[in-house]
C-alpha cells in the first residue's frame, strides 16, 4: 500500500488486521511526512525512536482481537504530559520540563497500543484562537488559496494542521472554549469535545479547570468514535472524572437518525454573519431533513452573554492555575541581580516566561478575582453560566436530541491579520463554541462545505450530556450527506 500516512484510523486498523501493512510501515510513512513538513511547524518535539520502538512492539503483539487503536501512529498535543518527553504547553516558562509521568489520556492511548509520533504545536497554555501565541512560532494551515499563510485555528492548531496534512492518522486536542472544534472547522477535519468529565484531565497542563476537556481530532466521524473510546474512562486521580462505563461509540454509528429532533437556535443568527456561513447552515438543515430528522426552532436566550461570561471565568481560573509557575520548582527561572529577592524572582521569571496573551489573561483573571470586583465580575459570570446551562437543559427536556449550529463565524484567515486588532476581535472566533464548554456538553465539528475561495467550513452539532454515541451518529449522518472529500494540495 502506498501513501500509508493518508489513511484514517478505521482504514489503517482494518489493513493491520488483514495483514496488508504493519504498524512500523505506517509509522515510517508518517515520520517521512513529518520530516518534509517543516513549513507547517505542526510537530515541535519529534520522538522517532519512541515511535518506532512502540510500532515494533505493536507489530509483535498484533492479533485479531487487538484494541482498535493498536499500532496506529498519532500526534499528541504539547499540553499533555508525556513521560521523559518535553511537555512545554508551548510556553517559555516550561522550557526544559520533561515530566516523570504520563497523562491519563496519553497513557490510555498507549495502553491501547497507539504509537506516539511526537508532540504538536499549540497556542501558549491553550490561550488563543489562531495558534500565534506559541513559543515555537506560528502553525500554518495546510490549506492555501493565495500567497498568504493561513491560520489553522487554535489552540489545537498543530493537531489540526498535522491531521489535515496527513502527518499523522489522528491527534489529541483539548477544548476550553472551542479549541478542538474551531481548528477542525478551519482545516476540514472532524473534532469532538466530549462531555466535561468524560476524559481525565490528570496530567494535562491546566488552563481553566472547569472548562478544559480533551478530545480527538481525526479524518472522519468513525475515526473520532474509535479514538474517543480509547481516550475515555474513569480516573480516580481526577476528581471531576465521571465514573461511567465507556460505550462502544463506533457501534453507535448506524446513520439512522429518522425521527430525531434537531434544534435550530435563533440566537446563533448573528448580525453581520457572512452569507457563506448562513448558506452552509441552511444546507446543513436540509441535510438533516434529508436524513429523516425533524427540525425544531429553539431559543437559547442567554447565548449573548456567553462570550463575556467565558472571558471572565476562563482568565480567573487561568490566573489561579498559572500561579504555580514561579521559577522555583521547575521550568524557566530568570537571571537575578544582586539584591533581588524572591518577589523580584517571581516578577522577572513570569515576565520573561509568559507571552503577551497569557499575561493579558492572567491580569484579567487576577483583576476579576480581586476583593473589590469578585462579586461584580466573577460571581456574576458564574450565575450567567448557570443560566446558559439551564437554557440547554430546558431545550433537551422538550425532546430535542441535538442542536445544529455553525462551527465558526468565518473560514480560516491569514496569519497576522488579527494580531494588531482589538483582542476582542480574536475572541469572537469562539462565539459559536464557548456555550458548549460553559454548559459542559459534548460538541462536534464536521466539515460540511467550502467557501468561495475553496477553504473548508464546518458545522457544529451539540448533544446531550454523556450521549456522545448519539451525537456521533448525528454527525455521521451529516458527514454522509455533506460528502466532504476535499484535501489541501501539497505545497509545503
Amino acid at each position: 500500500m502506498s501513501d500509508l500516512n493518508t489513511l484514517g484510523l478505521a482504514d489503517a486498523r482494518d489493513a493491520l488486521r488483514k495483514g496488508e501493512t504493519t504498524s512500523t510501515a505506517l509509522t515510517e510513512a508518517c515520520l517521512t511526512a513529518i520530516g518534509g513538513s517543516k513549513a507547517l511547524n505542526a510537530f515541535v518535539h519529534n520522538t522517532p525512536d519512541i515511535a518506532l520502538d512502540r510500532a515494533k512492539a505493536a507489530d509483535d503483539a498484533m492479533s485479531a482481537d487487538a484494541p482498535a487503536m493498536h499500532g496506529l501512529p498519532i500526534g499528541i498535543k504539547d499540553l499533555f504530559c508525556t513521560q521523559g518527553v518535553a511537555s512545554q504547553a508551548a510556553s517559555k516558562i516550561l522550557e526544559g520540563f520533561k515530566p516523570e509521568y504520563e497523562s491519563t489520556v496519553s497513557q490510555n492511548l498507549r495502553d491501547a497500543g497507539a504509537v506516539m509520533l511526537g508532540k504538536l504545536n499549540m497556542d501558549e497554555f491553550a490561550m488563543g484562537s489562531s495558534n500565534e501565541t506559541s513559543i515555537y512560532g506560528d502553525v500554518v494551515n495546510p490549506w492555501k488559496v493565495d500567497d498568504r499563510n493561513l491560520t489553522p485555528g487554535g489552540s489545537s492548531g498543530g493537531s489540526a494542521s498535522a491531521v489535515a496534512a496527513d502527518l499523522c492518522l489522528a491527534a489529541t486536542g483539548t477544548d476550553t472554549g472551542g479549541s478542538i472544534r474551531q481548528p477542525a472547522a478551519f482545516t476540514g477535519i472532524t473534532g469532538i469535545k466530549p462531555t466535561y468529565g468524560r476524559c481525565s484531565r490528570w496530567g494535562v497542563v491546566a488552563f481553566a479547570s472547569s472548562l478544559d476537556q480533551a478530545g480527538p481530532m481525526t479524518k472522519s466521524v468513525r475515526d473520532a468514535a474509535i479514538m474517543l473510546e480509547a481516550m475515555c474512562g474513569h480516573d480516580p486521580k481526577d476528581s471531576t472524572s465521571a465514573d461511567l462505563a465507556v460505550p462502544n461509540f463506533e457501534a453507535a454509528l448506524t446513520g439512522d437518525i429518522k425521527g430525531k429532533k434537531i434544534g435550530i437556535p435563533k440566537e446563533y443568527r448573528l448580525d453581520g454573519m457572512p452569507q457563506e456561513i448562513e448558506d452552509l447552515w441552511t444546507k446543513g438543515r436540509e441535510m438533516m431533513l434529508d436524513a429523516g430528522a425533524e427540525l425544531v426552532d429553539i431559543s437559547l436566550p442567554h447565548t449573548k452573554y456567553a462570550l463575556p461570561a467565558y472571558y471572565v471565568i476562563a482568565p480567573a481560573e487561568a490566573s489561579s492555575n498559572l500561579a504555580r509557575y514561579d521559577g522555583v520548582r521547575f521550568g524557566h527561572r530568570a537571571k537575578l541581580e544582586q539584591g533581588d529577592g524572591i518577589t523580584e524572582m517571581y516578577e522577572k521569571t513570569r515576565a520573561e516566561g509568559f507571552g503577551p496573551e497569557v499575561q493579558r489573561r492572567v491580569m484579567i483573571g487576577t483583576y476579576v478575582l480581586s476583593a473589590g470586583f469578585y462579586d461584580a465580575y466573577y460571581n456574576r459570570a458564574r450565575r450567567v453560566r448557570a443560566l446558559i446551562k439551564k437554557d440547554f437543559d430546558d431545550v433537551f427536556a422538550l425532546g430535542v436530541d441535538g442542536i445544529l449550529t455553525p462551527a465558526t463565524p468565518s473560514a480560516a484567515f491569514g496569519l497576522g491579520e488579527m494580531k494588531d486588532a482589538d483582542p476582542v476581535q480574536m475572541y469572537l472566533n469562539d462565539v459559536f463554541t464557548v456555550t458548549v464548554n460553559l454548559a459542559g456538553l459534548p460538541g462536534i465539528s464536521v466539515p460540511a462545505g467550502v467557501d468561495a475561495q475553496g477553504l473548508p467550513l464546518g458545522l457544529q452539532l451539540i448533544g446531550k450530556p454523556w450521549e456522545e454515541g448519539d451525537l456521533l451518529n448525528l454527525a455521521y449522518a451529516l458527514e454522509d450527506r455533506a460528502g466532504f472529500v476535499a484535501k489541501p494540495s501539497k505545497w509545503w
